[in-house]
């Protein structure tokens, strides 16, 4: 299986050619084209109740896998308009935020992990995906995507409306911005405290943040 990425970072397309035999699963919507030597089959990824959590983090019900009866491309997009980066997991965890897992190898396992009442508190879609396996994952976002070794500094804080993914290795706890006057004055709500050493992804857009603005801007009709 081999990848491009074009028109990255913001408005980013991923092509897949994948050779005789070789499949990929990606997110319900997210394939824009294939070739006609490639079948698509669309089930519940992991049986119902599992499907029916990773419905809950946010993630279509149904997943679709495309298989190569001969070589061919297969193309995919996110949503919004961003980036997409490409992560080879080898026997390990990634954790990716609601909305922003793509594609990936059928082998891995992608389920909800709520990770307990932090997970919840985090708004703005922290709601997260738990992909462990050996594999190549795509993961999007809204706006580009920036990596960040933890290694290389104490302890990193991030909105939670900015968060991509993060490696397993990390210790993140949620909690406001300051004070409770801060909070509520300064435009910034909910933010992960994250330590230890790896690595997490953050974007450069908050879909809520853009959310909140446009809202307030759309004609409401009269009652």
């Amino acid at each position: 299986m081999e990848h491009k990425i074009s028109f990255d970072p913001s408005f980013s397309l991923l092509t897949v050619t994948l050779d005789q035999g070789e499949s990929i699963r990606a997110e319900s919507g997210a394939m824009v084209s294939h070739d006609t030597s490639i079948d698509m089959e669309t089930n519940a990824t992991g049986g119902f109740l599992k499907s029916i959590t990773r419905s809950l983090g946010g993630e279509s019900f149904f997943q679709n896998t495309f298989h190569a009866r001969a070589p061919g491309e297969v193309q995919f997009a996110s949503v919004l308009p961003g980036d997409i980066v490409h992560r080879e997991l080898d026997d390990e965890t990634l954790y990716v935020q609601s909305s922003s897992y793509i594609a990936g190898d059928p082998s891995l396992d992608i389920d909800s992990d709520f990770g307990g009442a932090k997970s919840f508190l985090g708004g703005e879609g922290l709601i997260l995906l738990k992909a462990e396996g050996s594999g190549p994952l795509f993961i999007s976002s809204y706006g580009a995507i920036q990596a960040v070794d933890l290694s290389e500094r104490d302890d990193f804080v991030i909105d939670t409306g900015h968060i991509v993914a993060f490696e397993d290795s990390l210790d993140f706890t949620v909690k406001r911005v300051g004070g409770l006057k801060s909070t509520l004055t300064s435009g910034e709500g909910l933010v992960c405290h994250f330590t230890g050493e790896g690595t997490v992804w953050l974007q450069s857009r908050s879909q809520g943040a853009f959310l909140a603005w446009l809202i307030p801007k759309i004609p409401q009709r009269p009652s």
